[in-house]
């Protein structure tokens, strides 16, 4: 006898989808507590229903963000970032920080690199006097765990360039 289901309220995480055989599929594009009901409907006649109330935590094995966003202070720029391994396993981190102006040219505001273990979170610092011109700040943190060869990888960006203008 099939069943058929379908959301009936809440919300999954983004990426994630319900199939009408009940399977729930995709990658999580976000991570956080998610409630929401789903309705099964059998194809008995008349037809039978029942609806179930689900909650579900999804974790990341690496997670970044802003702590204090990029700011410029004259020809300053200093932040910081939290970085969390939410995963079974300690990871090898590598975060690289870099402000990249208009003509594309690089200039590295932060590098840390060393073992982030299971369940941590830790802040990493960056700073670096720039040139006169408009930047993007670009954050690429790493995550590897060698003897099972997985890597995992986030990214920041700023939604827009600062301008550092020096008198």
């Amino acid at each position: 006898m099939p069943y058929h289901w379908e959301l009936d309220g809440g919300a999954l995480p983004a990426g994630i989808s319900l199939g009408r055989d009940g399977v729930l599929s995709g990658v999580p594009e976000e991570s956080g507590e998610f409630h929401f009901a789903v309705t099964v409907t059998d194809s008995a006649k008349p037809a039978h229903q029942g609806k179930q109330d689900i909650s579900t935590r999804v974790t990341a094995a690496l997670l970044a963000d802003w702590t204090r966003p990029p700011e410029v202070d004259g020809a300053k720029l200093h932040g910081s970032l939290k970085v969390a391994n939410g995963g079974d396993d300690d990871l090898d981190l590598t975060v690289i920080v870099l402000a990249v102006n208009e003509v594309g040219k690089a200039f590295a505001a932060g590098y840390q690199h060393g073992p982030l273990r299971k369940d941590t979170t830790i802040e990493v610092p960056f700073d670096d006097t720039l040139p006169n011109g408009s930047y993007v700040v670009n954050v690429d943190v790493v995550g590897e765990i060698a003897p099972k060869k997985k890597i995992y990888r986030t990214r920041l960006a700023t939604p827009k360039p600062m301008k550092v203008q020096v008198e």
